[in-house]
């Protein structure tokens, strides 16, 4: 498909189709890739999610069908029509926040990142999609550059898994270990996310946190004291979403 540039429809009922020498070229060149665990989404340079069609590289971390929970517990907290602020932290390849800007058209955005270069993946996929004018995309760690802003929700697929934890080739070899590892416990970077995002969000604001396997009643220990702590769970029934509300 992607080598033709068509969809799976022309690729099913064109059968005939002959590829020329440099298309060959290339797809040989994309199977020899593949072959090394190199991930699909990097070779094409692409991936779905929530209905957009992405910009990835190796700079970025592939944006997954569970992080799509993580949206629908934003939009499902957040009024259609309000004018709310959302941040975004680690924002990554920009997934999250051009998903909510392009679902909730008057909301602002401000998506973070410590890495440069995948703050510029992110501005390509806001461009693409039209909402660039409402994301503002910020060189942070975590919620460090920010401190004078507040917010109605914040929402971060942080780095989660745990130094020690085995991932697979394609993971391990390929995706940035920046957006991937976060101490040995894999609970570092929620230590550190969870007190700032207290001071950062507005009174009755929502941190929306995606979680790790087996992860949720440290998550649950870690949001003690916040208002309405609850867990959302994947089609696979593994609690992926941490949901907690400022008190005040």
């Amino acid at each position: 498909m992607h080598v033709l540039a068509c969809d799976r429809a022309y690729l099913l009922t064109h059968p005939e189709t002959q590829l020329t020498a440099e298309q060959y070229a290339v797809y040989d060149a994309w199977l020899t890739r593949r072959a090394r665990h190199e991930p699909i989404q990097y070779i094409v340079g692409q991936q779905d999610f929530f209905g957009l069609k992405f910009r990835v590289t190796p700079d970025v971390l592939i944006p997954r069908p569970e992080t799509e929970h993580l949206v629908e517990a934003a939009l499902a907290r957040a009024g259609r029509e309000s004018a709310l602020h959302i941040a975004d932290v680690g924002t990554g390849s920009g997934a999250i926040a051009v998903a909510l800007a392009h679902a909730l058209p008057q909301a602002r955005i401000t998506a973070l990142d410590i890495s440069a270069a995948a703050l510029a993946v992110a501005q390509e996929n806001a461009d693409s999609h039209g909402v660039s004018d409402r994301i503002r995309l910020s060189e942070s760690d975590l919620l460090a550059a920010d401190t004078g802003e507040r917010f109605d929700i914040i929402v971060s697929n942080p780095p989660y898994v745990a130094d020690h934890e085995e991932l697979e080739a394609q993971v391990r070899d390929y995706e940035p270990a920046s957006a991937l590892f976060a101490g040995p416990e894999g609970l570092d970077i929620y230590r550190r996310l969870i007190p700032q995002a207290q001071v950062a969000l507005k009174p009755g604001g929502w941190l929306l946190l995606e979680i790790g396997h087996g992860q949720r009643d440290a998550l649950d220990r870690l949001l003690s004291g916040w208002a309405s702590v609850s867990f959302i769970a994947d089609l696979q029934g593994i609690p992926r979403v941490a949901c907690a509300q400022r008190t005040d």
